[in-house]
């Protein structure tokens, strides 16, 4: 971890603590739906595509306003002070149409912050660090996301089964990742981001390399073929799982995630992108097969761990592909596109996976999955014949002289 600026880690902090804020809420909220609010598969379905997907579009606008500004940190605070903001909202739900605001507007926040803090990462980092600087950003954030699950099994056990109170204790974390980004986030140099403050011309995206597009393409693809953790929450509680350690499927998938993420991002950086994007295809078949398979709790937990696996594999490698195939002036732009092609991509993965459960079970639905899977990755090894340059691009760079 040589090497890689402080605001790199104070970005992975924040990301720690929103992320424990987060799943103390994520991680009980499909149980909570459906049990207490007596809500079906399909609305889970649509709840997580939608939410997902607008914070994945909302980077689009975000992204490119950061460019224009110079500034990335203003929208990283108002990303995360909205974040923070909706999650009262969580305790205090009577139905499902609140539970949808809440998510939908707590996922704008993510949009909003989620490409300029990208960008950033890019901006602070040299080349050939890019990929440990994502990958240690994607590991402490897991690391959030393997607290707020562990925090929320222990805030059930401690308040009875009290799901409303559990979600106004996960507002703390969220108020300490803001003091966070006050006090440790700095921006690059003025002159580092002088070229950056112009007015914004839509012919300037024109200067993104066709790369950068195929990555956009690949990244659509790779979203479209997995779905929202909601489905493996679901799935344990289908197996038999009760509903107060349902949280340790997260744990387990993000443990795996963290202990995936940093590694494979360094070794991006010497031996390229294109067999840790591949490899992490493999791991996402696996787990749709062992939970297309699973009738006991103790194989869900098996898939989450490959699942996470795959995350890990996949995640801060796309980003750091975006980072390689965009210019810095454009490269807030470039997140947001990024963001808003995967967005469209995870929403339709989404509502399939909710319409498949309702209509032929679990077992169908990750089945479906698995064979979507092994599409993509034969779909992207011989993508790789015609354009083997690609997943190599980044080592290259990196190369010092």
């Amino acid at each position: 971890m040589k090497g890689i600026p402080r605001t790199v880690w104070a970005l992975g902090f924040v990301s720690l603590f929103m992320d424990v804020s987060s799943e103390m809420i994520h991680s009980l909220l499909p149980v909570f739906l459906v049990t207490v609010l007596q809500a079906g598969t399909v609305s889970v379905g649509m709840i997580e595509g939608a939410s997902e997907a607008v914070a994945l579009m909302t980077k689009t606008f975000s992204g490119a306003l950061s460019d224009w500004l110079g500034r990335r940190k203003i929208l990283l605070f108002i990303g995360y002070a909205i974040g923070t903001a909706t999650k009262p909202l969580f305790a205090v739900a009577a139905g499902v149409p609140l539970v949808f605001t809440a998510r939908f507007i707590d996922r704008i926040g993510k949009g909003v912050r989620g490409a300029p803090r990208d960008a950033l990462v890019a901006d602070a980092t040299p080349a050939h660090l890019r990929g440990a600087a994502f990958g240690l950003r994607q590991s402490l954030d897991t690391v959030g996301a393997v607290m707020g699950p562990l925090l929320a099994i222990v805030c059930m056990w401690a308040t009875g089964g009290n799901f409303r109170l559990v979600f106004w204790i996960a507002v703390i974390p969220g108020i300490a990742a803001l003091v966070l980004i006050v006090r440790s986030v700095e921006e690059p140099s003025a002159q580092a981001t002088a070229s950056l403050r112009r007015p914004m011309r839509w012919r300037d995206l024109g200067q993104l390399r066709g790369a950068f597009w195929i990555v956009v393409l690949l990244g659509a693809v790779f979203t479209m073929a997995r779905f929202s953790e909601a489905f493996l929450l679901l799935r344990a509680q289908d197996t038999g799982m009760a509903s107060g350690i349902i949280p340790l499927i997260l744990v387990v998938m993000n443990v795996a995630y963290t202990l995936v993420a940093y590694p494979m991002g360094r070794l991006s950086d010497r031996v390229g992108r294109t067999g840790p994007l591949s490899a992490g295809l493999v791991f996402l078949i696996a787990a749709d097969l062992l939970l297309a398979m699973a009738d006991q709790s103790w194989q869900v937990l098996c898939a989450s761990a490959l699942w996470g696996i795959h995350m890990g594999l996949t995640q801060g490698l796309l980003a750091a592909l975006v980072a390689d195939t965009a210019g810095a002036s454009l490269r807030g732009s470039a997140f947001g596109i990024f963001g808003l092609a995967s967005g469209v991509a995870i929403l339709g993965g989404n509502l399939i996976a909710g319409y498949l459960w309702s209509g032929y079970g679990p077992r169908m639905t990750f089945a479906a999955g698995a064979l979507f899977a092994t599409v993509t990755l034969a779909g992207y090894l011989l993508f790789l014949k015609w354009a083997p340059g690609l997943g190599r691009h980044a080592a290259q760079e990196g190369k010092q002289p």
